[in-house]
């Protein structure tokens, strides 16, 4: 028997991500720059009292589906703390991670045949919970020679009568930019005109370097109705394997989120949200010694990066812990097949950037959330190789 699967799925084209992970499994010995994933554990107060929570037969049964109300609770201290938004217990969902919000938030938005705009470069996965959404993805390229800043007028220029959303990342996955104040504001500004929804991941929101300030578009009061905000515990705690997160918007959007959210998860783990009760808190020295290793990691990748300044152009990150070069030379062109060839012949596993968006191609992404000794091992082939 033939099966016939839904086009909305056999549209999505692999993960370059996942492929590269199981190519890389069939070396031995790989410089995995490939995965946004930090190889540091949480902290140990976070896992001690979801272990003693899991023991004591806490965590058998389910949460309420928006979550425990005592960590829709400190979620609102914090939205108010460090992103200046303010928010009500009722106007969050606690989540599985934030790409089980932001694929909710995309179901409840679009309906088939709108069009959603994405900042290009963008993070493959945005592009494929668009798909999933039977939404169309229309890319508005960043500047890549201002650090891939935000383009307002070719965000404007992309703008139809089908456009229903704009979805971002800030600090971008894969660029590292952190999307400035004033540009945002300008996005709000285009937003109100046309009645857009703008949905934003800010699971790197707290990794910022070199002066630069993370902005919550959703802080604007005049966005109330227009902004459904994701965040994650995953990166600012490494809690990656917990998948928790959590999304703020009105309580009206609120309401129909919620729908997309029972039917795919029913609620997060609770396990999971008294790990991430444990986390907001908890003391936050993690954060700020997670901060500062990713900017010294980022800092070593750049002066390797400048010893192969013939075969990578790059832009600084200013946040996250990833970086977006292009490659010079010829065969960069295809950077599926250069970074096959980068594994296979360097051991070096990276990610190629045909998966980031139109104006991925020619790119590739690594990651430093690394030890710095990964980062050392992955350049030290990469110049045997190249040079």
């Amino acid at each position: 028997m033939t099966i016939r699967a839904a086009q909305r799925v056999t549209q999505i084209p692999k993960s370059a991500i996942h492929e590269m992970t199981r190519l890389s499994q069939q070396f031995e010995d790989v410089a995995f720059l490939s995965w946004a994933k930090p190889t540091s554990s949480a902290p140990i107060h976070i896992r001690e009292r979801a272990a003693e929570a899991v023991v004591q037969g806490h965590t058998d049964g389910y949460s309420t589906n928006a979550g425990l109300l005592e960590l829709r609770q400190a979620i609102v201290k914090k939205l108010r703390r460090d992103n200046g938004i303010s928010a009500q217990a009722s106007e969050v969902i606690v989540t599985v991670g934030a790409i089980e919000g932001l694929t909710a938030a995309l179901l409840a938005t679009v309906d088939p045949g709108d069009e959603v705009i994405l900042p290009s470069p963008t993070y493959s996965t945005h592009i494929n919970q668009v798909l999933l959404a039977s939404a169309t993805p229309v890319f508005a390229p960043l500047v890549e020679d201002q650090g891939f800043r935000l383009d307002l007028d070719a965000i404007a220029a992309a703008i139809t009568p089908k456009t229903r959303a704009v979805l971002y990342c800030t600090p971008s996955n894969p660029s590292g930019t952190v999307f400035g104040e004033e540009d945002l504001r300008g996005l709000a500004a285009l937003a109100l005109e046309h009645d857009l929804v703008v949905i934003t991941d800010e699971a790197y929101e707290y990794f910022v370097f070199d002066g630069a300030r993370h902005f919550s578009i959703a802080s604007m009061p005049e966005m109330r109705h227009h902004a459904i905000s994701c965040f994650t515990f995953t990166k600012s705690y490494a809690m990656t394997g917990w998948r928790v997160g959590y999304l703020h918007a009105d309580e009206e959007w609120i309401a129909q989120i919620n729908k997309p959210h029972i039917a795919c998860a029913i609620c997060a783990p609770v396990a999971s949200q008294v790990a991430a009760l444990a986390a907001l808190e908890g003391p936050q020295d993690c954060i700020v010694e997670f901060r500062e290793h990713y900017r010294l990691a980022r800092d070593r990748m750049c002066e390797r990066l400048d010893r192969l300044g013939g075969v990578f152009e790059y832009q600084k990150p200013e946040g996250a812990y990833l970086m977006f070069p292009k490659i010079l030379l010829e065969e960069g062109r295809d950077s599926k097949q250069f970074c096959e060839r980068l594994l296979r012949e360097a051991l070096v596993s990276t990610t190629p950037g045909v998966d980031f968006g139109s104006t991925g191609e020619g790119h590739l992404r690594m990651s430093f959330c690394v030890p710095i000794e990964t980062i050392d091992l992955a350049f030290d082939r990469m110049e045997r190789y190249f040079l």
